[in-house]
Order: structure tokens, then C-alpha cells, then sequence
């Protein structure tokens, strides 16, 4: 918004870099510079109609940029101060991303995967070549809040069989991806999605990744607010809004309505949670109802959490507030170092005050600052509520959390919990970010009949497993930056401890591949990052063990217990760790409650692992 009186600060500044960036920019594309550009940029108005002065010599009209053309300004107000872009932002500059459908149906055509910094490009309409760990795609989807229909899932099983690897897998961010893509494939797949309603429109790459929503929303017996409709919103606005593309790095957003089980909208770049303001709290500018808390800057990998901004939103605002923040990271946020272009290192370098004061003009109002003590928050999470059958809102309906082996389907599985679906349920299919899937709306009657189909599925259904917390990236078996097979490993701990131990309270398990976290290793209440570790002369698969992580109202990042271990160590080593808890805990006392009061040195002992022995 643009006050009658001339333009807001934040405008100025950004017309200001506009301007000062165009010499820059028009010799970098090899154009003749404006004549009488040299000079500074100032406002200037002649009734209606606002232009800015350039240099001495004249004026002309430019009007604010939108969509791409946003994108632009920001590199050119670098360039004009004289930095460098990296490379992948150099990339988005030669080339709109969103115009290369015919350059990669061409290459379909011949079976041959991008090369250079196509590679990159091509992660915008959602295909990663995943070389040199398999010669193939991986194609991640759009899922807005984690809701399929039943046919959808079916679809992309068939999709996934006829063009891909023959399963599928659940992400952290309850999202699908499926992997194995031939070169000639990847267009197919593309259309196929399209086809049964799903999107993947900016899926990768410097983009908003899949927008989560609480897994039970609409059908939680304790949350404060659906979130599915904020989520979906937030989804479309985002397919439809050019300048939501192209930002300096990757993005996500999270609505928590506070329902039994957890979001992680705390590990999330934007996240909001649901709170409630009673009569007794309310004011004029305030009244009573439910919230949404605005946080902002979280990525775990990074070992930072969202950090509240004191901020309370409607939420049917909150779509406005979330592209405002969006689109001030768009014009600020860091292009010449990578590992400095999340949002986290904008809001550290700039401060909250003044980042929140920028996104209050680009919204063109004041955001509502209210005490947290004025605030009612949700209920603590279940840790076991996705994982199961627990009963809905809804009289005499149930949804059942099924155990996926580190999120991943086959095929016939898919198909087979589409059917569960139809038969027993709505034909409504909820994925989490537990990397496992929701069942909801079944009748109390039909419950022994769901529990013996997810059975012949080769599936689980209950909690008491170590499985229900194993959570597993893809691992170097399917990406390049993978120090160790996460999933397998996963797995084969599992079997280990299955056979050894019996849990009766949940254990968090994470397993990563490498420093990106995208199993979110931090906050698990054991976490492994893989990394090579040498023994006897061979550099041989191993991980980085930390512990005592967690989320939501037990945030904790997790502490190392060793930089190194084989994973033909790790689990001896998890059994003992698991063992001395089962052994030695306060009754009741959850796992991370037992790991914080236990120096490092103590853990170290009972897991009788010994580094001095591996070189």
C-alpha cells in the first residue's frame, strides 16, 4: 500500500536500489546505460501520477516491480553495491525457471537428464536428478496440509509403477516423493500428477516447500482450530503468486491448531500456532477467540529453533502476513553466500524489531503485539497419537495412524490403504510429518476389521513398536549428499532392538545423512547424522550420535554423545543406551526428561563403545 502522501520507507529504499542497480545491471546484460543515470534517486510527484527523479537530467516513471521482475530488483541492488551472485541465483537470473517446459520435454524426448545448472532449474517444476547416487529423478509433490483423497493415492501408486521406482515415500513435511524416474519419465510423471489434481510447481529449489497443517485437523478432539483451510490457502496463494518463487534459499511454513499430535511448526521458517485469548485477557484491539502465534526463523539443521515474535494474527490473515514476510525475504535476503541465505541468518543479522517493522510496511498496517502470558496455549502433544486408533471429535468415529517402515510404500500398499480408506473410512487419506499416514472417520465396529487389513498389508498399527518413532531421510541409496544409507540402517536397528527390548513409553529415533538434517537428527530423542568413519584403512558408513533432543513443549537440540561410530557399532550401542533408561528411570519418566539429567560422560559409559579402538 502506497499512502497518499508520496511512498512508504520501504518503498523508497526499494525504488531507490531499483534505480542504483539498473547501470549495473543493463552492462552486465551488455545495454546501453540510461543517460543521467549516475546520479541519486528521489521521489517526485506531479499530481495523480508518482515518478522518480533519475540523476539531474529527468525524470521517469518506474512502477514497482511484481512477480519475476521483484526477484530481478533484488540481484540488481547487490550488483549495484558490488557483490557477486552465487551461482544458483546467476542461474535464476539467465533463465526464468517457469519457461523451460519445452527445453525439458525435449530432452525427455531424447532420454537425457539436464546438465550444469539446469540441474538446478529443473528442481523448480520438482525433478531432482539425484546422480551419482542413482542415475534417475526424484520427483517431490505439493501436498497442501498432508490431505489426500483415497483416488489421488491410488494415482500416484500407478504413477510411481508405470514411471518410476514401485514405491513411494513419506516425507518429513507430509509430503510425498517418488524416486527411480528414467530421463524419458520425468515429463510423464509431471502430467500425471497434474492429471489427478496435485501439484509440484516449485516443490524444490530456492522456493516455499509444502505448506504443513496439524495431521488430526478437523477431526482433533482437542484442538483450538482447524488449521486445513490456512494451510490450503496458503498452497494456492502460493501457485499463484509469481513473486512467492525465486527467493534466496528455501522456505517453509506450518500451521499448528493444536491437536494431539505435533506439526513442528517450531522447526519451521514461518510458523503459527494456535492460542486462545479469554474474556478475562481480551482487549478492544484484542477481543477473545483463538490466535494465531506468528514465529519465524526456525531450521534445526542449523540448531535454531522458530523464535516467537510476540505477534498475534487472525486467522484469516494470516495468508497476508505470511506472503509480506515471504516477499520481504525476497528483497533482502542473502544471494551471494548460500549457506547464508535462509531467513534465520536475515533475522540475526538484522534484529526482530526491525525485520517485523519491514514486513508492517510491506502489509501496509501495524501487526498486533500481545503478551504470551495473555496467552492460552494448546494442550501438550500425545507422542504417540500418530501412531494407532484414537477416537475423533466426531461421536463413534476413530482414526487410525499407520506404521510406515521409514515412511516408505509399495505399491500394492498404497493401493491397499486407498481401499482401507473407501471401505471403512471417507475416502480421506492424511500424511504426517512423522513420515507415516492418518486413516481417519472409521466406526467403532470397524476397527478389528481395519486393524487385520493394515496387518495383511505387511503394516503396523501399533505403538508399541520402536518403528512408530523411526524416522529416516532418504539416504546416500537415493542422494548424493549422503555420507551413509540412512533408511537400511534404520531399518536393521530396528530389527535389533525389536528382538531385545520392549518399549512401553515412545522413543524418538532420527537418522539423517548428512548436514542439511532433513530427518531433523536435532531434535530427535536419538539422532544420527551420517559421515564416514575410518576403520582398518576403509572409510566405512558411520554416523554422528546426539541425544536428548525434542520439539514442541520439551524443545531441547539435541547434545553429541559421539562425533563418530560405525554403524556396525550403533546397535550394541543404542540397546545399552536404551537399556540403561528402561533400567534406571523414574516411573513414567519420559526418555528425554531421563537423557537431560545424565552428564554426557555417564551415557558414554554405559554404552561401553570405545572410540579410542576405531582409528
Amino acid at each position: 500500500m502506497t499512502p497518499t502522501n508520496g511512498f512508504t520507507d520501504s518503498q523508497k529504499s526499494y525504488l531507490q536500489g531499483f534505480a542504483l542497480g539498473a547501470d549495473v545491471a543493463r552492462k552486465v546484460r551488455g545495454l546501453p546505460v540510461i543517460a543521467g543515470s549516475g546520479g541519486g534517486c528521489t521521489e517526485a510527484q506531479s499530481g495523480a501520477a508518482t515518478t522518480i527523479q533519475i540523476g539531474p537530467q529527468g525524470s521517469q516513471a518506474v512502477p514497482p516491480a511484481t512477480g519475476r521482475q521483484r526477484e530481478l530488483a533484488a540481484q540488481d541492488r547487490l550488483l549495484a553495491h558490488g557483490k557477486k551472485l552465487c551461482n544458483e541465483e546467476q542461474a535464476k537470473r539467465d533463465k526464468d525457471p517457469f519457461s523451460i517446459w519445452p527445453q525439458m520435454q525435449a530432452a525427455a524426448a531424447e532420454g537425457v537428464f539436464p546438465k550444469g545448472t539446469d540441474v538446478f532449474l529443473w528442481k523448480f517444476h520438482g525433478l531432482f536428478q539425484v546422480a551419482p547416487a542413482q542415475d534417475s529423478f526424484m520427483c517431490r509433490l505439493r501436498i497442501a496440509g498432508g490431505e489426500l483423497k483415497s483416488w489421488q493415492l491410488r494415482g500416484v501408486a500407478d504413477l510411481a509403477e508405470a514411471h518410476a521406482g514401485h514405491y513411494l515415500d513419506v516425507t518429513t513435511r507430509a509430503n510425498l516423493q517418488l524416486r527411480e524416474i528414467p530421463a524419458d519419465k520425468g515429463c510423464a510423471v509431471h502430467m500425471g500428477l497434474v492429471e489427478l489434481g496435485l501439484a509440484n510447481k516449485g516443490s524444490g529449489a530456492d522456493n516455499i516447500r509444502n505448506v504443513t497443517s496439524s495431521a488430526t485437523a478437523g477431526f482433533d478432539a482437542v484442538e483450538l482450530i482447524d488449521t486445513l483451510p490456512y494451510a490450503k490457502a496458503m498452497h494456492h496463494h502460493i501457485l499463484n503468486d509469481r513473486e512467492c518463487y525465486g527467493l534466496p534459499r528455501k522456505f517453509n511454513i506450518s500451521f499448528d491448531g493444536g491437536g494431539r499430535i505435533a506439526t513442528l511448526e517450531d522447526t519451521n521458517d514461518i510458523g503459527f500456532q494456535a492460542v486462545r485469548i479469554s474474556e478475562e485477557n481480551a482487549t478492544n484491539a484484542c477481543p477473545a477467540g483463538v490466535y494465531l502465534r506468528l514465529t519465524l526463523g526456525g531450521i534445526t539443521g542449523h540448531r535454531d529453533f522458530a523464535r516467537d515474535t510476540g505477534i498475534l494474527v487472525k486467522p484469516n490473515e494470516s495468508v497476508d502476513v505470511a506472503s509480506a514476510i515471504v516477499k520481504v525475504f525476497v528483497d533482502h535476503g542473502d544471494r551471494t553466500d548460500r549457506k547464508k541465505a535462509r531467513l534465520k541468518y536475515l533475522l540475526d543479522e538484522w534484529g526482530f524489531t526491525k525485520f517485523i517493522e519491514h514486513v508492517e510496511r510491506e502489509l501496509g498496517r501495524p501487526l498486533l503485539h500481545v503478551p504470551a502470558d495473555r496467552c492460552e496455549t494448546a494442550s501438550p502433544v500425545d507422542r504417540w497419537a500418530h501412531v494407532g486408533f484414537h477416537p475423533q471429535r466426531q461421536e463413534d468415529r476413530h482414526y487410525c495412524g499407520v506404521v510406515l517402515p521409514v515412511g516408505r510404500l509399495t505399491c500394492d500398499q498404497a493401493r491397499g490403504l486407498a481401499r482401507i480408506s473407501e471401505t471403512y473410512g471417507s475416502g480421506r487419506i492424511r500424511l504426517t510429518v512423522w513420515q507415516n499416514l492418518l486413516i481417519p472417520d472409521i466406526a467403532t465396529a470397524d476397527i478389528s476389521a481395519v486393524q487385520q487389513e493394515i496387518e495383511n498389508l505387511g503394516l503396523e498399527w501399533r505403538a508399541t513398536s520402536v518403528r512408530s518413532g523411526l524416522v529416516a531421510c532418504t539416504g546416500s541409496a537415493g542422494c548424493k549428499f549422503a555420507a551413509a544409507d540412512t533408511k537400511r540402517h534404520a531399518l536393521l536397528l530396528a530389527d535389533h532392538l525389536d528382538e531385545r527390548l520392549e518399549l512401553d513409553v515412545p522413543v524418538n529415533i532420527h537418522f539423517t545423512g548428512c548436514h542439511h538434517s532433513c530427518a531433523q537428527h536435532y531434535i530427535g530423542d536419538i539422532g544420527f547424522r551420517g559421515t564416514k568413519v575410518e576403520v582398518d584403512d576403509d572409510m566405512v558408513d558411520g554416523y554422528e550420535i546426539v541425544v536428548g533432543g525434542g520439539y514442541a513443549d520439551q524443545q531441547a537440540i539435541g547434545r553429541q554423545l559421539f562425533p563418530q561410530v560405525p554403524f556396525s557399532e550403533v546397535p550394541r550401542l543404542v540397546e545399552r543406551l536404551l537399556g540403561f533408561y528402561v533400567d534406571t528411570r523414574e516411573e513414567c519418566e519420559p526418555f528425554s526428561k531421563f537423557i537431560s539429567r545424565q552428564s554426557i560422560e555417564r551415557l558414554r559409559e554405559v554404552t561401553e563403545f570405545n572410540p579410542v579402538l576405531v582409528p
